[in-house]
């Protein structure tokens, strides 16, 4: 004999769920982006990595951000269908060799980078396959 049940929503449908998946990947894409291993020989001027960085090639459906602060801290903010989803961490530059940690709502992920070129407006990354990623440094708004 069939029975029709009526359809509940579960987790899955639940739209905080879906953010926190979409943060979670667009941070790990961020991370897996950046990392490499490092060049002893190259010194990186600590001042310059300070402040507000975004992908050049920024995507129109999503916006993400990540912010060197003072004191190896570190904030990665991604803006997708109108919320926006901060997300903290740590850095330490060493050398050419950034080692960054995000606090994922997963858990901690950890990765580590090689930072190829770095100018007042320019940040340029390449991770252990040798995939390079070019971020442009947000502007102040006045």
């Amino acid at each position: 004999r069939y029975t029709e049940h009526p359809r509940t929503p579960g987790p899955a449908f639940q739209p905080e769920s879906h953010m926190r998946t979409f943060v979670s990947a667009v941070a790990v894409a961020a991370l897996v982006g950046l990392a490499a291993a490092a060049d002893e020989k190259t010194t990186v001027d600590d001042k310059k990595l300070i402040g507000r960085w975004e992908p050049s090639d920024g995507k129109k459906d999503a916006a993400m951000v990540l912010e060197f602060k003072e004191k190896g801290a570190l904030t990665l903010s991604v803006t997708a269908g109108g919320q926006t989803k901060a997300i903290d961490g740590t850095y330490k530059l060493d050398g050419a060799a950034l080692d960054v940690e995000l606090n994922l709502p997963g858990g901690p992920k950890k990765d580590a980078m090689t930072v190829t070129k770095l100018t007042d407006a320019e940040l340029v990354t390449k991770d252990s396959r040798g995939k390079e990623d070019t971020f442009k440094r947000v502007k102040d708004k006045k």
